[in-house]
């Protein structure tokens, strides 16, 4: 739940606020499954200079930070989240420093980003064509796609730390795994990164190889109703949707929540659902598998604030 504060303690709190910081800001609209309660206190700066703002007021009055792009691959409690939501999606550049090498802001579309590259004739982003977030979520996750993804490309990732502190990172730093990098361990925000290509490739051909992915994601995966993208890792030698496949869930539904009949990967919110429904889905999914097949499946989605049960 989001901490209660005096009245005079807010007060203070939205006096010292800068007015880029916001209380109460509902954040359903910004995540993909359109789900979930009100940030205690929220802010889009957009800029290094407003970043620090709002690093420096969150320091000052003692208050967590959390990062928000794309809201692509989370779902937020329905009791909302205490502390500052950080939405880096107003963090916007794109930069070409060198021959295959692209700069990018933390907040620029992964899929924008891909689309840049092609056509530069740059070869090694085609995959993030589908993949609905952003630069510094992509990093964060390392995103993929294809058997693909950000490790493969990466350069180095600028992040300030909640000391305000900026630092830049390896890839031998992140620590890169399966959909995981050391971002994930710690409270700290990407601003950008660099990436490395390969220059001097066909324009028409990388193009045609972009295009090709988006179709076919978009023929294997729906994008018709709100979603997070995938929900699970894939457990290896297996696939996350063959296995809830192979266990009769597709169409599964409790409350406005779905699994998809298209990719038994995506759920779905169908009817108005809350986070509450998605997340009991998600642990109804596990408790199926671990029954089924005797593996747990590991969530991809990041779960951001309270909920009532515990997945496995």
């Amino acid at each position: 739940m989001i901490r209660l504060m005096s009245e005079d303690r807010v007060t203070l709190l939205t006096e010292a606020a800068t007015p880029l910081i916001r209380p109460q800001v509902v954040l359903a609209p910004y995540t993909t499954f359109r789900v979930g309660g009100a940030a205690e206190w929220y802010c889009e700066p957009a800029s290094m200079e407003e970043m620090e703002q709002c690093g420096e007021w969150s320091q000052q009055a003692g208050i967590p930070t959390t990062v928000l792009g794309a809201g692509s691959n989370l779902l937020v409690s329905d009791a909302g989240v205490s502390g500052l939501i950080i939405n880096t999606r107003k963090l916007r550049g794109i930069q070409f420093p060198a021959p295959g090498q692209i700069w990018a802001a933390a907040g620029e579309p992964l899929a924008k980003l891909a689309r840049v590259a092609a056509r530069q004739g740059w070869s090694g982003l085609e995959w993030g064509i589908g993949i609905p977030g952003t630069v510094g979520g992509a990093v964060a996750m390392n995103a993929g796609a294809h058997q693909q993804s950000m490790s493969d490309c990466l350069l180095s990732v600028t992040v300030v730390t909640p000391a305000g502190l900026v630092q830049t990172l390896s890839p031998d730093d992140l620590r890169f795994g399966y959909r995981h990098s050391i971002l994930q361990q710690h409270n700290w925000i990407v601003t950008g990164a660099y990436l490395q290509l390969v220059p001097d490739q066909d324009p028409v051909v990388v193009k045609a190889q972009t295009d090709q992915n988006w179709q076919q994601r978009h023929q294997s995966q729906p994008y018709d109703w709100p979603s997070c993208g995938s929900v699970f890792r894939n457990p290896n030698p297996f696939t996350a949707g063959w296995l809830i496949e192979q266990s009769g869930l597709k169409g599964y539904q409790i409350g406005g929540a779905q699994i998809a009949h298209r990719h038994a990967n995506f759920i779905l919110n169908r009817d108005q659902a809350s986070a509450s429904d998605i997340h009991a889905l998600i642990r109804f999914v596990q408790e199926t598998i671990l029954n089924q097949w005797s593996l747990v499946l590991q969530p991809e989605v990041k779960m951001l604030g309270e909920f009532g049960a515990s997945l496995l």
